[in-house]
C-alpha cells in the first residue's frame, strides 16, 4: 500500500510536459493485435493501465519491447486465450480485446471488465454491435464469462443508442476485418477515436468519418504493421491548468494541442481566468477573482466528464455559487465527501447534481481516492490546502497520470509517495 503526502500552499511555476493520452493508448495497444505483423506505438504514457495491458499481451503470447516511451508489439504468434479475471478487472479497457479477438478468431471468452466504480458501466452497446455484425453471445452468470462466436462477421448499419466511446472503438475493431461495409451512426466523436482510426488506417483499414457522428468501415481481409504516435492527454493537461489557475505563477503546460481543450478554455473565459496560448504550450497564473459558473458534462465536444471532478475543486475557490451536473456517469460524486472534510461547501442534490459554494479555505487531512479522476481532484485539493494532506488508495490515480509526483515536484509542489 502506498499513500501520497502533500504539504499544501506552495506556488507552482515552471514547465510541466504532458504525456500521451490514457484514453487513446488503452485502445491503441489492443488495436495492434489486429495486425498480422509488428506495430510501433510512440509517446506511450508511463501509467499503470499501460502496465496492465502489457500483462494481458503476455497472456496472449504477444511480444513487447519498450524503449523509452515507445513500444514495439509483435502479435505474429497471438493466441486466443481467456484473459484471467484479475487482469480483466484491473481496467475498463480490457473490453477492447473483445472486438480485437472476435475480429481475428471469430471466438472470444472474456470476463466482465473492471476499472473505476463511477457507475454501472454496462457493455450492452458493445454486445449489440457485435451481434449486429453476426456474433452470437452468451453469458454465464456464475463465472461472469461472456462467450462470443461468429461463423463470419458481416458489415451492416449500426446505430448506437448513446454515443459511447468504448462501443464506437470496439465496433470499429470488429468491423475492420468483417466482410462488407459497416456504417456506424451516432458514433462518439472524441479526438481519441481519430487517433485510433488513424492507426488502423495506417495498418491498411478503410475507415472514414472518425471524429464525426457517422463512421464508415469497409472491411479488409488482413492488416499490416504500422506506427502511430499517441496524441497528448487533454485530461492530464486540463488538470494541471486548473491547478495553475489556483496556485500557479507562470505555470506552463507543454506538449499539448490547445484546440483539444476548447471546452475547458470556454469555461476559463466564463470564470475570468486568464491564460496564454503559444503553439503547443499554455501558460497560466493564479486567478484572484474566480467567477462562479454552471457546468454540465457532455459527450465531445462538450465539457468532458473526466474533468468534472477536477473542476469541482476549482469551483470551491470561486466567489459565489456554482452548479454542477454530471450527465455521463451516475456515481462521480464520491470525492465530494472528502472535499467537504477538507472544508469545502458542496451540497449534493443527488448522485449527479451538486451546488458548490465558494470561496472556501481547505485544510489538509487524511482522505481516500475512490476513482481515477476523483483522486486527481483530491490531489488538487491537497495542493491548495493549508497543512498536510494524506491520500490513500492512490492506485486509482496512478492509472492515468504519468509521473505525477515528479512533474508536480519539479514545479514546486511538496508532494511525495510513501509506503505504508
Amino acid at each position: 500500500m502506498k499513500e501520497i503526502i502533500i504539504n499544501g500552499g506552495k506556488t507552482l511555476s515552471g514547465n510541466i510536459s504532458i504525456g500521451g493520452a490514457k484514453n487513446s493508448v488503452v485502445a491503441l495497444i489492443p488495436a495492434a493485435l489486429l495486425s498480422s505483423d509488428i506495430c510501433n506505438i510512440n509517446k506511450v504514457p508511463n501509467i499503470s493501465d499501460k502496465d496492465a495491458l502489457i500483462d494481458i499481451l503476455n497472456i496472449l503470447n504477444v511480444k513487447t519491447n519498450f524503449e523509452n516511451t515507445s513500444v514495439t508489439i509483435d502479435s505474429t504468434n497471438l493466441k486466443n486465450t481467456i484473459i484471467p479475471e484479475d487482469l480483466s478487472q484491473k481496467l475498463r479497457a480490457s473490453y477492447y480485446f473483445m472486438g480485437v479477438l472476435l475480429a481475428k478468431f471469430k471466438h472470444v471468452e472474456m470476463y466482465f471488465p473492471g476499472g473505476c466504480n463511477i457507475g454501472t458501466r454496462p457493455i450492452d452497446l458493445h454486445l449489440k454491435g457485435f451481434e449486429a455484425l453476426g456474433a452470437k453471445i452468451s453469458h454465464n452468470e456464475k463465472t461472469h464469462i461472456y462467450t462470443l462466436d461468429a461463423q463470419e462477421l458481416i458489415g451492416t448499419r449500426i446505430k448506437l443508442d448513446f454515443a459511447s466511446v468504448g462501443a464506437t472503438i470496439n465496433i470499429m475493431f470488429a468491423a475492420c476485418l468483417a466482410s462488407g461495409t459497416t456504417i456506424l451512426e451516432n458514433a462518439a466523436k472524441e479526438i481519441e477515436i481519430i487517433n485510433i482510426a488513424d492507426f488502423l488506417n495506417n495498418m491498411g483499414a478503410k475507415i472514414k468519418g472518425a471524429g464525426t457522428s457517422t463512421i464508415t468501415i469497409e472491411g479488409v481481409k488482413k492488416l499490416k504493421g504500422a506506427t502511430i504516435d499517441v496524441i497528448p492527454d487533454r485530461i492530464e493537461a486540463g488538470t494541471y491548468l486548473m491547478i495553475g489557475a489556483m496556485i500557479g505563477d507562470n505555470l506552463s503546460v507543454c506538449g499539448i494541442e490547445p484546440s483539444q481543450l476548447k471546452a475547458l478554455f470556454d469555461k476559463f473565459d466564463d470564470m475570468g481566468i486568464k491564460y496564454k496560448i503559444s503553439d503547443d504550450k499554455v501558460t497560466i497564473s493564479k486567478c484572484n477573482n474566480i467567477l462562479p459558473i454552471n457546468i454540465k458534462t457532455l459527450v465531445y465536444p462538450g465539457f468532458p466528464t473526466d474533468l468534472g471532478q477536477p473542476i469541482s475543486v476549482l469551483l470551491t475557490q470561486a466567489n459565489g455559487t456554482s452548479y454542477f451536473e454530471e450527465t455521463i456517469w451516475e456515481n462521480r460524486m464520491q470525492h465530494v465527501k472528502y472535499l467537504n472534510m477538507m472544508g469545502a461547501n458542496i451540497k449534493l442534490q443527488d448522485n449527479t447534481h451538486s451546488i458548490i459554494n465558494g470561496p472556501t479555505k481547505l485544510k489538509g487531512c487524511h482522505i481516500n481516492a475512490t476513482d481515477l479522476r476523483g483522486g486527481a481532484a483530491l490531489v488538487m485539493a491537497g495542493l491548495i490546502a493549508e497543512g498536510t494532506t494524506t491520500i490513500s488508495n492512490i492506485e486509482y490515480i496512478l492509472r492515468g497520470y504519468e509521473n505525477l509526483i515528479n512533474k508536480l515536484s519539479k514545479v514546486g509542489a511538496d508532494i511525495k509517495i510513501i509506503d505504508v
